[in-house]
């Protein structure tokens, strides 16, 4: 696997108290320059594949509609879609009044969301943001451009913020840990694995099985890409604090616990030797470290005195040894799981071939079209011999 990350962030970091004052297209040109600035530009393919922008959505009233002008503005050639999550408010009218296409998700969480909308949704790109206004528009095509350059599956907006209320101190504390223990057991390939803000590949989409039903919807995301041994790369993205009258869903203590939860449930279904080996080691330890002893005392007395001791340390010797055994016969079915997800990864077209497919139907049709117009000029010729013919 590669991944790639962006050397720069983009001038936008040092300024970030003016920039998010600024309108969409304003930072779309600060964007484009700062490519420039670097021999680099945006990608001429996006014009030519088909882009879902998609925006899971519960109570974003205040927020959805900028978010989904915003998107207009930055990718135009793209379908906006506004996934509502059983919101209380008018969040999927004021969507649909703005342009986006609008679809309900009645099981409750982001993850639901986001099975249905990869589920639902045909498109050789998928953009996923949050529509809470907290994630800057402008970085949209960057992030396209990112994706079909590189050749990569996903490309995640890494967060960077001087605003202290939008990235808060714990929230910076719980990323940093969480990412820092998946990038310890599966690879470090993010420094920010719970960005919201992510561009992924039609082979992710329909590749990805989205067992996640909350917010711990990123870290499964994440851990399908290393697992599938996808390209991952990431660009800097601004992050913004939500604006006044919109409400954060996500609770800092209960969700982490929940990514913990999952983490432990990801290591366990995709890591199996690892984890039921470190369970039987620490089992095996605990046995000799109770075993020893009682039989030392039996060496010297040739009695055991300690029955209980000795039962609990054979106990957890035959513990450590059916944990060993699950660990090797789960790391075989984990084998073929990843197996079967890679078969169905290469059966759909990646976006190099499809470029590379519609690049050909290009030359072709021009090819037909310059053999019709020597044809035509062929026609016209033989037309004109007879009257030269008669006129000599």
């Amino acid at each position: 696997m590669e991944v790639f990350r962006s050397d720069t962030g983009w001038g936008l970091d040092a300024m970030a108290g003016k920039y998010k004052d600024l309108d969409i297209h304003d930072r779309l040109a600060m964007a484009e320059a700062a490519l420039g600035a670097i021999g680099q530009k945006t990608s001429s393919a996006i014009d030519e594949l088909d882009i879902a922008v998609t925006i899971p959505c519960y109570n974003e009233a205040a927020t959805i509609a900028g978010v989904v002008k915003n998107f207009q503005a930055a990718l135009p050639m793209a379908r906006i879609y506004v996934y509502d999550n059983n919101s209380t408010d008018n969040t999927a009218g004021i969507a649909r009044d703005a342009g986006a296409i609008v679809r309900r998700e009645p099981l409750q969480g982001k993850g639901h969301v986001v099975r249905r909308m990869f589920a639902d949704i045909e498109a050789d790109i998928y953009l996923m943001v949050d529509g809470d206004g907290t994630y800057d528009a402008a970085a949209a095509p960057r992030m396209v451009s990112r994706l079909i350059e590189t050749g990569a599956d996903m490309v995640v907006g890494a967060r960077i913020t001087e605003d202290k209320a939008a990235y808060r101190t714990g929230h910076r504390f719980g990323n940093a840990m969480l990412t820092g223990t998946v990038s310890k057991i599966f690879g470090e390939r993010t420094t920010d694995m719970l960005s919201g803000y992510r561009a992924v590949s039609r082979r992710f989409a329909k590749s990805y099985p989205a067992l996640a039903s909350g917010f711990e919807t990123e870290t499964e995301l994440t851990v399908h890409a290393l697992e599938l041994d996808m390209i991952i790369t990431e660009i800097h993205a601004t992050y913004s604090a939500r604006p006044e009258g919109s409400i954060s869903k996500l609770n800092t203590v209960a969700d982490g616990l929940r990514i913990l939860k999952t983490i432990g449930q990801l290591t366990r279904d995709e890591r199996p030797l690892a984890f039921f080996g470190s369970l039987s080691l620490f089992a095996a330890l605990a046995s000799l470290g109770l075993g020893v002893p009682v039989v030392m005392d039996f060496l010297q007395s040739g009695s055991v005195d300690r029955f209980p001791t000795a039962f609990l340390s054979g106990f957890l010797a035959v513990l450590a040894a059916v944990g060993l055994v699950s660990g090797v016969i789960l790391e075989t079915v984990a084998r073929g799981r990843r197996e079967m997800k890679r078969l169905q990864y290469n059966q759909i077209e990646s976006l190099t071939a499809k470029l590379e497919r519609l690049a050909e139907t290009r030359s072709q049709m021009n090819d037909i079209r310059m053999g019709a117009r020597a044809e035509r000029q062929r026609q016209d010729l033989t037309r004109d011999m007879p009257r030269r013919t008669a006129v000599n």
